[in-house]
């Protein structure tokens, strides 16, 4: 049986980008609990700003 060159050989095929197994916490954006936390009082900061500013007009 003979080779037919248009197909991909499985090396060929393994180290196409596409077929490549994902790498653990490669995709993380590295957000820590830390990190939510100080988004979380910083927008509830604003909110009480902007209430309080509501009340004075």
């Amino acid at each position: 049986m003979a080779n037919n060159r248009q197909q991909l050989s499985k090396a060929e095929v393994q180290t196409t980008p596409l077929n490549k197994m994902p790498v653990p916490g490669e995709d993380e954006v590295g957000f820590t609990a830390e990190d939510a936390a100080e988004v979380f009082e910083q927008n509830g900061s604003a909110n009480r700003i902007a209430d309080h500013q509501g009340e004075r007009e």
